[in-house]
């Protein structure tokens, strides 16, 4: 096999790793209704079990950067996405408290390390290609996102018990994912020997990345948590047009990632996420200020154009920052992404109870903005990774190792 066609085949699994985890996670957060009517779990108790999901990731992500020192990302990859599956299929299998609390704490454990270990790979690869692809992996994960909250949907117009709303979808995807875990490329299978940490200061250097994936997860738990209950209480909309904004936010997260890498290897991660920044303030300040349902549907869907592209640009610029320590900077940069999930719906929540929800749309807004401040953490002109060589050349993997570790 010729080394072009193993980093393509790498490329496709790990993809299609993102696109089931996408399908994954929205089969599970689309039926939180349903899974709290099922146990019979209080609206007092709810935010506890939430909450437990990513702090148990968080525990899993750091974890994770021990253990592939070990075995490599690969492996970890290879046996946590089937734990997660089977973890979905477990909330759905209960009949009693403890049997979901279980079920939900393996699902945190393995997606820690599920979330970590991937984007480990993503990142690894792209230093590989020598060019931007991180956008695609994630544009996987949005196309997933979509398919899983149709599936959930189809369950419960259907009236399905979770279980077999679940039980097809862990069917499918558990020996599709194994499979193809075979082509996954893992640095640590070819006999390259990372960099033990982050070195001293190492992580004062992440640190204004890792502020970044806190504040950006801000954003995105806001959209998936207010968005409906925004529209119908404080825009005056029906249910059903209610229900429209997230999907709206999902579609237009799954195109500004399927071109988001053209637009890193012709302007450079910098313009990319400034401009993405920019985009999801104006979103947020629309919503803010929107007279009625349609104008804020307009926020909603700028507020995917523009933070769909700074999750994926802060771990590729963390690979960046340490190309010798890459899933080490991983591991930690994950745990922000559930920093700021724990802390995004309870801020809007807490301000828009206390002041206006109109008032709490511009706190993630703030918040967002902070991007602009750290935008240099995300390279220099190189980090368009060899956008001459492909202007010569074609968009080939030939170009492998050429301006990957430029900074």
């Amino acid at each position: 096999m010729t080394e072009d066609v193993r980093l393509l085949r790498g490329r496709g699994s790990l993809g299609f790793s993102f696109f089931v985890q996408g399908v994954t996670f929205a089969l599970l957060v689309t039926r939180i209704p349903a899974i709290q009517d099922r146990y019979g779990i209080s609206d007092g108790l709810l935010p506890a079990f939430l909450a437990a999901v990513p702090v148990l990731a968080g525990v899993s992500s750091v974890a994770t950067e021990h253990l592939v020192k070990r075995v490599g990302p690969a492996a970890v990859l290879r046996w946590a996405q089937p734990l997660v599956l089977l973890s979905l299929l477990g909330v759905g299998a209960g009949s009693t408290m403890w049997h979901v609390a279980l079920a939900l704490g393996a699902f945190g454990l393995s997606v820690g390390a599920l979330d970590a270990s991937m984007n480990m790979l993503g990142v690894s690869l792209q230093r590989a290609y020598g060019r931007s692809i991180m956008l695609g992996f994630h544009a996987a994960y949005s196309l997933g996102g979509i398919v899983g909250a149709s599936a959930a949907w189809a369950g419960a117009h259907w009236h399905l018990s979770l279980f077999s709303s679940y039980l097809p979808a862990v069917l499918v995807l558990v020996p599709l994912a194994f499979y193809g875990s075979r082509s996954y490329v893992d640095r640590s299978s070819e006999g390259e020997v990372p960099e033990k940490g982050l070195g001293a200061g190492g992580f004062k250097l992440l640190l204004p990345l890792c502020l970044v994936m806190a504040c950006a997860y801000i954003g995105d738990s806001t959209v998936s948590n207010w968005s409906a209950k925004y529209l119908q209480d404080v825009l005056g909309s029906s249910e059903q047009l209610a229900t429209v904004p997230y999907n709206v936010y999902m579609v237009t997260t799954l195109i500004g990632r399927a071109v988001g890498d053209l637009g890193v290897r012709r302007f450079g991660a910098v313009a990319v996420v400034r401009i993405g920044t920019l985009v999801a303030a104006a979103g947020f300040a629309v919503v803010a200020a929107a007279p009625g349902a349609w104008a804020g549907m307009l926020g909603f869907t700028l507020l995917g154009i523009g933070l769909c592209v700074i999750v994926p640009q802060t771990f590729a610029a963390a690979g960046r920052l340490f190309p010798g320590a890459s899933d080490t900077a991983v591991a930690r940069l994950n745990i922000f992404n559930y920093v700021g999930f724990l802390i995004g719906s309870p801020l809007v929540g807490g301000i828009g109870d206390a002041w206006s929800y109109r008032g709490a749309m511009l706190v993630p807004m703030a918040l967002v903005l902070v991007t602009l401040f750290h935008a240099r953490s995300f390279g220099s002109e190189g980090a368009r990774y060899g956008v001459g060589h492909e202007r010569r050349a074609g968009d080939r993997a030939v170009d492998v190792g050429r301006g990957g570790n430029e900074v």
